[in-house]
């Protein structure tokens, strides 16, 4: 019951944290790194399964709902994980989908003043960022998966635990799933946020594609006037 306990105040400490996020939504990247580590601290004082022992002289029903409640109390911790790592997955992706229109924005605006060396540079630079915002996406869909994997499992606890007796249990966990799911509905605004910034950074990725070749192509003074200006 104590390990039931700590998952409501843990979950408790993710609406809270959500609640941050909504008033500072400009914010994003910072406050999901921050919200993923105060919930991480939360998660480590111990949302674990007790080991269940058979205790003598009771019945049939009251061992069956000390096995529902246990069985709980893991789906529950097998949910705060997959969440928690569901929002780092999500800071990460939109971090990195911030910094590759960072970089592309720059070279655009840079273009034209650098040296061949200096272009090929920032150009590998780019080529790698685009690299990891793939796998920061890939790895969002990953955790997405697992996440609604644990949700499910927690519906079927949360089912079991009010067939065997243990009105309790159910209650929290059920209690806990709405709760995740309105944590994890938070974080994706700000994936769905990243994967518009990713459009955007396609496009300056074509633009910069063609810019490139035209300065190639013609010298930096024959560089067509609708690539260098800034859009």
């Amino acid at each position: 019951m104590a390990a039931l306990g700590r998952g409501a105040a843990f979950f408790r400490l993710l609406r809270s944290n959500a609640q941050v996020l909504r008033r500072h939504g400009k914010t994003a990247v910072g406050t999901l790194a921050s919200w993923r580590s105060a919930a991480m601290a939360a998660a480590g004082g111990g949302l674990c399964a007790v080991p269940f022992t058979q205790i003598p002289n009771l019945s049939h029903e009251s061992l069956i709902r000390r096995a529902a409640s246990l069985v709980t109390d893991s789906s529950s911790t097998f949910l705060s994980q997959s969440t928690l790592a569901l929002i780092d997955a999500i800071a990460e992706y939109s971090k990195a989908v911030h910094t590759l229109v960072a970089l592309q924005k720059r070279y655009l605006a840079s273009l034209g003043s650098l040296s061949q060396t200096e272009e090929e540079d920032i150009w590998q630079v780019m080529i790698g960022q685009r690299a990891k915002v793939s796998d920061r996406q890939e790895e969002c869909k990953r955790f997405e998966a697992v996440w609604s994997g644990a949700l499910r499992l927690c519906e079927t606890a949360a089912e079991a635990a009010y067939t065997s007796g243990a009105e309790h249990a159910s209650i929290t966990v059920r209690t806990n799933v709405e709760l995740a799911r309105s944590q994890a509905e938070e974080a994706r605004k700000f994936s769905r946020d990243a994967d518009k910034k990713l459009v955007e950074a396609k496009a300056l990725e074509i633009q910069a594609d063609a810019r490139r070749s035209a300065v190639s192509e013609n010298g930096e003074d024959d560089v067509p006037e609708a690539y260098l200006r800034e859009d």
